[in-house]
């Protein structure tokens, strides 16, 4: 409501602007939210925090008195600075996955693990305090957690082998993730029901089938799906992760 009742006038605008001067180097005006552009709310959070000295001091004026009552809160402050810790990783995962110019395919697992194991980090974190912001946060970052393995489970029937595939063939990975799920589960990786053998077993039927037997001309068994409940596991059942992502040490931030 604040950037509304700011940016409508020039005269309001060239105000917040004054506030301004000689104390930043290049004066802004705040944001409004766009559902439609991604990070669009994240943005906005960081440019509002970073001018809450000016806001406050716009307000100070008579003749913008009406709109003090719109001011945040100390306690309001806070819960901003937790909600951008909790979005700014999407930020990351988003610019990581849209501006490269190369194959991004093996990253999906990564991705989609670092995203598991970020929730469960600050659950772990909120659910220590009791306070009813924390509380609500904590609700919602629960049901942002269901959305993702909803979308999760969407892409893992029809692509899993795929995904699994091209993580392996990283030269960065191959099958340290998988042997990680195993550790993460006290599972021997050469036990036929590790996420190892199975996914190691599923990579070779389909080069097998997709590659070798192509090239060679000659008829081979079809390709024994992996169960799509065993394919590509959350993070969050293996605990295999550990996030550095702490929402309660909020020392890093940038408040320039």
């Amino acid at each position: 409501m604040l950037a509304v009742s700011i940016t409508p006038t020039p005269g309001r605008r060239n105000k917040f602007i004054h506030c301004q001067k000689a104390k930043v180097r290049i004066a802004v005006l705040p944001i409004m939210d766009l559902k439609t552009r991604w990070n669009s709310t994240l943005e906005l959070l960081e440019c509002t925090y970073r001018l809450r000295e000016f806001t406050h001091e716009w307000l100070q004026n008579p003749k913008y008195s009406e709109y003090q009552p719109l001011f945040s809160t100390q306690d309001e402050w806070t819960i901003v600075k937790y909600v951008r810790e909790v979005l700014r990783p999407f930020r990351d995962w988003t610019l990581r996955m849209s501006k490269r110019h190369t194959v991004t395919l093996h990253h999906v697992i990564t991705v989609y693990n670092d995203m598991f194991d970020h929730f469960d980090g600050v659950m772990r974190a909120l659910s220590k305090k009791k306070t009813q912001w924390t509380e609500d946060l904590f609700f919602a970052v629960k049901l942002a957690g269901q959305k993702l393995s909803k979308y999760y489970a969407e892409v893992t029937p029809t692509t899993g082998v795929v995904h699994v595939s091209t993580h392996i063939l990283d030269l960065f990975r191959k099958l340290r993730s998988f042997t990680n799920w195993d550790k993460g589960m006290d599972i021997n990786r050469e036990d036929e029901t590790s996420y190892t053998t199975q996914y190691q077993e599923a990579f070779l039927k389909y080069v097998e089938n997709e590659y070798c037997a192509k090239h060679r001309r000659v008829p081979v068994n079809k390709l024994e799906t992996v169960p799509s409940n065993n394919l590509l596991p959350c993070a969050m059942a293996s605990g295999s992760y550990q996030s550095s992502f702490d929402p309660y040490d909020l020392s890093s931030d940038d408040e320039e």
